[in-house]
């Protein structure tokens, strides 16, 4: 069981004492702490390990040595002392880059992201993110991102477009990512794929990284995290299926995963299948898209400081929208024309 973290505050650095449970025995001592800690994102958990800022509580049933690596397997009833260090201030640095924000307090931002860009530096961005955007138009973020993430609590692909939310202060950050990880948040998006989808749809599958392609993610994974997808709405066009998803949880690339893995990759993503090189006449606007047609559409979750409901909405960004108008029309034409 984890215990409640202390409330946080920058200027005092935390410690946590976890036990591991049955469920997680066997596990790598990384995967253990990321499941446990989930306002810390994997590759900062590996980190804290080879910094030395977790060891086995003292007193406590420990079991092993204290030298701990990543890949160390954790049994049940063992009890680690995670100290987290005092969060840094942020290194990326501002830029005036146009910001949708939905709203703003003391707590918490809301943002439309736009297709196209990077929500945080990293390898071969180390400009033009949505962290450099919330930099420049945001006076506070949350430490707990650390460096190059502040204030990130959940992301969106690259491609992809929508609603996302971002933490001002430490406490709202860790109140945010527990909501998150307890699939307290309601997430839905709109996504165009290929073929025929009913509405009602439930995929139930792990997803991990493709042991053939370390760049993208499989349900063919040998280590894998439960992810469950559902369709909520459906339209049929002939050829492709404009669908509703709800995602109870939160995997890399999970949505494009999932319906590449029942056959029907989202249309215009080219790493999961969705790019064809023909097309019926009736969805030759597809061929427009530059990016998968997915944008996150709606978010619902407790404001993190008093708990009161919250929800925002997205509509369907212009590249997107005039590609369905113009299928819709198109289809519309051939069957009043009898074609």
């Amino acid at each position: 069981m984890t215990q409640p973290p202390p409330k946080s505050s920058v200027g005092r650095a935390l410690a946590r004492d976890v036990e591991v449970t049955t469920e997680h025995t066997g596990a790598r001592l990384d995967t253990f702490l990321a499941a446990v800690l989930p306002e810390r994102s994997r590759s900062q958990i590996q980190k804290l390990i080879k910094d030395g800022h977790v060891s086995p509580s003292t007193g406590l049933r420990a079991g092993g040595s204290r030298e701990l690596r990543a890949s160390t397997p954790v049994r049940a009833g063992q009890h680690f002392l995670v100290e987290i260090p005092e969060p840094v201030a942020a290194n990326a640095e501002a830029e005036d880059l146009p910001l949708a924000i939905l709203y703003e307090d003391a707590d918490i931002v809301v943002i439309d992201k736009p297709a196209g860009m990077v929500v945080h530096p990293g390898a071969g961005h180390t400009s033009g993110t949505l962290v450099n955007a919330l930099l420049y138009h945001v006076d506070d973020l949350s430490g707990v991102g650390g460096e190059l993430r502040p204030g990130i609590v959940h992301r969106l692909d690259r491609g992809t477009s929508g609603v996302m939310i971002a933490a001002k202060n430490d406490t709202a950050h860790q109140e945010l990512a527990r909501q998150f990880h307890d699939r307290e948040v309601e997430k839905e998006y709109i996504a165009l794929v290929w073929g025929l989808v009913q509405q009602g749809r439930r995929i139930d599958a792990p997803i991990g990284r493709d042991p053939g392609d370390r760049q993208k993610m499989s349900t063919r994974a040998r280590r894998a995290r439960s992810a469950v997808t559902r369709v909520t709405k459906a339209e049929h066009l002939r050829g492709v299926s404009l669908l509703h998803v709800a995602i109870a949880t939160g995997r890399t690339h999970q949505i494009r995963v999932h319906l590449s893995a029942i056959g029907h990759p989202v249309v215009g993503d080219p790493t999961y299948g969705g790019v064809h090189r023909r097309v019926a006449d009736d969805v030759r606007a597809v061929q427009r898209l530059e990016r998968p047609f997915l944008h996150a559409a709606r978010l619902v979750f407790s404001h993190p400081a008093d708990g009161r409901p919250m929800e925002f909405t997205s509509p369907l960004p212009a590249d997107l929208q005039l590609v369905i108008d113009e299928i819709r029309e198109r289809q519309t034409g051939d069957s009043e024309t009898g074609v």
